[in-house]
């Protein structure tokens, strides 16, 4: 809304200052700045509302060091990051964008499933929430609409180059022209000529078979929301963990989607330019800042927890964010602290119905599932365990960064 209003008074005034707010550094600047100054006021505002609504964790007794003290901690704390992200991008970004409109589309959608699902474990006093099948379906459904929307919508475009060779008088001309066209392009990393069209898998059937590429690349874009918003989902389970490694996640997808949105770079590192897409820089902003605020009051010894209102609104987003940048395929090094979480999850019951079946005994090949317990359950302070796994995820940030140079 202040874009709209200082760009009418730009165009009218001409009033010093006023085209600021065309630069997307400068908007992204103040997008931080706002979620971060409306996560640390207003979010201890909402955590005494929940305090005061009885809005708190009940903790299932799994034998872990510290967990009876966590008992009574208000949860559904990730309104706190919904907020500290949509204020600023109603705020700041143009909301005509088709990118923003997805993300948009994408936190209010899944934050209700997530709200949804707090609601039945605190109020309805069932321990599990909604029921699985439910939550599948949500994401399903978000995962559906996303993936049509950037398979059809006429504004999700690449550039491409032409390139034209005249002959004259035995002199060689090239003439390089740029135009935007709908693609189902992404990009590979480490790969020289790292650009890959999702048409590819259905086209060595028969090039006219191209007209169906929706019929793929739609399903590949519901894995992906549910894999990486479900990875967030399993990943809080102790404090700062989820936010923590999400702030570091969308810091480096806050790269890509710059990079890729600014024609000089995109040119320089030989990258897809990818039209419009700088705006997300906005909502990259504005979430991450909300994600730091927050963990302000989520680090140990936690006052408030995200609950599945954050967990799977933010595990959402990043999906849809590396979609939109073209850079899902980085999605298991990039979140590889969620990847192993999941992975440690499916191994676990995996094997333990597999060796019941074969040997009359469930064994299993962790302490505990998600990872993040088993580190407990050997002894490990759960704020050491945090740290570490941040570490870690930088390390993969910088390593997906790095990607851009290395081919």
């Amino acid at each position: 809304m202040l874009y709209y209003l200082f760009e009418f008074i730009e165009q009218k005034f001409q009033f010093p200052g006023a085209t600021l707010f065309q630069f997307i550094s400068f908007r992204a600047s103040l997008a931080i700045i706002i979620s971060l100054l409306f996560s640390l006021i207003y979010g201890r505002i909402i955590i005494q509302f929940l305090k005061a609504k009885q809005i708190r964790e009940s903790v299932r007794d799994l034998g872990l060091i510290g967990e009876k003290e966590k008992a009574g901690t208000p949860t559904m704390g990730g309104v706190i990051i919904i907020l500290g992200t949509l204020i600023p991008v109603f705020l700041l970004a143009k909301l005509e964008n088709i990118y923003i409109i997805l993300l948009i589309i994408s936190t209010l959608s899944m934050g209700a499933i997530g709200l949804v699902d707090d609601y039945i474990k605190i109020f309805k006093r069932h321990k599990d929430g909604l029921k699985g099948k439910f939550k599948l379906f949500g994401q399903i459904f978000l995962g559906a609409i996303i993936g049509s929307v950037l398979y059809f919508h006429p504004e999700v475009t690449v550039r491409e180059e032409i390139r034209i060779f005249e002959s004259d008088k035995n002199i060689k001309i090239q003439e390089v022209f740029n135009h935007q066209k709908k693609s189902t392009l992404t990009t590979i990393p480490l790969i020289k000529d790292n650009a890959f069209d999702y048409s590819d898998l259905v086209t060595w059937i028969s090039p006219a078979m191209k007209r169906y590429t929706w019929a793929v690349f739609i399903p590949i874009v519901i894995f992906i929301l549910t894999a990486v918003s479900n990875g967030a989902n399993l990943t809080d389970g102790i404090d700062g963990l989820a936010a923590g490694s999400s702030a570091i996640i969308v810091i480096a997808l806050g790269l890509f989607a710059w990079v890729s949105g600014n024609s000089i770079f995109s040119d320089y590192l030989n990258i897809m330019y990818i039209p419009n897409v700088g705006e997300v820089v906005i909502f990259v902003a504005a979430f991450s800042g909300a994600l730091i605020g927050f963990l302000w009051f989520n680090a140990y010894p936690a006052t408030v927890f995200m609950g599945d209102t954050g967990s799977l609104t933010i595990g959402a987003i990043i999906a849809v964010i590396a979609l939109i940048v073209r850079k899902e395929l980085l999605i298991p090094l990039l979140c590889g602290v969620f990847l192993v979480e999941n992975l440690s999850v499916i191994l676990q019951v995996g094997y333990f119905k597999y060796s019941k079946k074969k040997m009359g005994v469930g064994r299993r090949i962790f302490k505990m599932s998600p990872l993040h317990h088993h580190f407990q359950k050997m002894g490990y302070h759960e704020s050491k365990i945090v740290t570490r796994f941040w570490i870690i995820g930088i390390i993969l940030a910088v390593l997906s960064i790095v990607t851009l140079k290395i081919r």
